[in-house]
């Protein structure tokens, strides 16, 4: 038995057959004669020397053979399939697909895409706010925006801001609760997105970290920070706002930060896509705004004594 090969018109009238078992409905899929693909899958037998379907009177089911073929050859085919578009890609320097989750897409990029538009009107975004782990091959995604502590081994990633929390209200909430001490008598609102952390970073770490220990339990608690930010900004209470998603609002003023103290993350947001692909003119380009935008508010980190644990 020769280990060549068949040729990939034979396996893949198989694939398409094992899929819709149906020789028919797979002629339909690659627009040939049921004719001819049943010839592809018969030459396909011959070099195997074995069946790979048996024929019924009005449906096929696979052999022994078939069903230890079918899985690879899908596999096969799946895989040549994102290569292609992986090519293809390569060619087209107009468009670009970014994945963020929603509470980035929310409040970092959406603010400023007005921005990135003016300064490059010849590329066309398009956005995904997920925060499931992407393949960029296989969901065709040119850029992933993503928080954590590590980097992603095997990509090309670049670490963006510093990530710090501190307390953030409306100025008229921050009008009634001037001081830290008065500030534990405020309604508090609990960004559970962060929860992942390690060390954590919540409220009662906040209180201890200056000074004066305090546990807030009782408030709102949001999944997704960016829904806990818009509670503050309607005024039904204090957050610890993390810094990518609150700092153009402490910039335009709609939110404060009254007490100059932050304290790290320990992680960060990541500019993350394949190895290589960061040379590409869109995603350098996408790469280079998002650092100029970033450097525009760098300095509003230097209002905060930033406190940072061992690990961060």
């Amino acid at each position: 038995m020769s280990d060549r090969l068949p040729p990939l018109t034979a396996l893949r009238a198989f694939d398409a057959a094992a899929r819709h078992m149906s020789f028919a409905k797979a002629a339909d899929e690659l627009n040939v004669t049921p004719a001819a693909l049943s010839f592809q899958i018969k030459s396909l037998e011959e070099h195997l020397g074995t069946a790979l379907f048996r024929r019924l009177n009005r449906a096929v089911e696979l052999t022994e053979a078939g069903e230890a073929l079918a899985p690879s050859a899908a596999e096969g085919f799946q895989t040549l399939a994102r290569g292609w578009r992986a090519a293809q890609r390569t060619q087209d320097t107009q468009t670009l697909t970014v994945t963020a989750g929603p509470a980035f897409t929310a409040k970092w990029l959406a603010p400023r895409l007005y921005e990135f538009a003016q300064q490059h009107p010849e590329i066309e975004l398009r956005f995904s706010a997920s925060l499931r782990r992407m393949d960029f091959d296989r969901d065709n995604i040119d850029v992933a925006i993503r928080f954590a502590a590590k980097t992603d081994p095997g990509h090309y990633t670049l670490p963006l801001a510093e990530e710090w929390v501190t307390p953030v209200m409306t100025p008229n909430l921050a009008s009634q609760f001037p001081t830290i001490e008065s500030l534990k008598a405020a309604p508090f609102i609990f960004d559970d997105s962060i929860n992942f952390l390690s060390p954590p970073v919540n409220w009662s770490v906040w209180f201890d970290q200056v000074g004066t220990p305090f546990e807030p339990l009782h408030g709102p608690r949001f999944s997704q920070a960016d829904h806990a930010i818009d509670a503050a900004l309607a005024g039904v209470g204090v957050v610890l706002g993390r810094r990518a998603l609150v700092i153009k609002d402490l910039a335009d003023g709609r939110l404060v930060a009254p007490y100059g103290i932050a304290i790290a993350t320990g992680a960060r947001f990541r500019f993350l896509c394949r190895e290589g692909a960061e040379k590409r003119p869109q995603i350098a380009a996408f790469r280079d705004w998002m650092l100029a935008e970033i450097e525009k508010t760098v300095h509003l980190s230097d209002q905060f004594t930033i406190i940072r644990s061992e690990t961060s």
